[in-house]
């Protein structure tokens, strides 16, 4: 092969693999997603794997406009953005999913905070089922109408309010996380 046909070839595989994104836990990523009232095309902060117990749950992803890697100015803003979850575990039950919401507010919120927030908290599980492998749970914030849930692309509901979509942001990037690890790799870190 000729050098300029090698150089070529070796551009071609780079651009392609930036268009897919990333890829962990089996999960190719995309590098960048549009949301659903088509005003908004979000970029890839960063991503990584939920594990609890040894298992890999999730590949989580977080969309922002442009990358940050300042979790507070990521809790603090009101523009749009998105955190995409991958499911990798076999099975998760509607119970665990919504437990796994309520545990991750209350390590980060104040219980005046989490009674604020409880009727949409009530309203935003309502919109879980069991999930499987395979499956992908979008959590969006579109700001003319809030959060925005979406389990395989199919709409499952809208919860008002910018504050909803930022304390459900602490769960992944507050001061007490779901995981340390997935915390660094969701604000490009690691």
């Amino acid at each position: 092969m000729k050098l300029p046909s090698l150089f070529f070839a070796l551009c071609m595989i780079i651009t392609s693999q930036q268009l897919a994104g990333m890829e962990t836990g089996g999960v190719t990523i995309p590098e960048t997603i549009s949301l659903h009232d088509n005003d908004h095309v979000l970029v890839l902060n960063g991503a990584g794997i939920r594990k609890k117990f040894f298992m890999d749950i999730y590949a989580g992803a977080l969309y922002l406009p442009a990358k940050k890697t300042d979790a507070t100015a990521i809790i603090s803003d009101d523009g749009p953005a998105a955190v995409d979850m991958h499911i990798i575990h076999s099975n998760i039950s509607k119970e665990k999913i919504t437990g796994g919401w309520e545990d991750g507010l209350k390590a980060n919120l104040d219980q005046d905070r989490l009674d604020a927030l409880r009727p949409r908290l009530d309203r935003f599980n309502a919109l879980f089922s069991e999930v499987r492998e395979g499956d992908i749970i979008r959590i969006a914030y579109l700001p003319a109408s809030g959060t925005e849930v979406r389990i395989n692309n199919e709409q499952r509901g809208t919860i008002e309010g910018n504050d909803f979509f930022r304390a459900l942001l602490e769960i992944w990037l507050g001061s007490s996380p779901v995981s340390k690890s997935l915390k660094a790799e969701m604000l490009g870190l690691d």
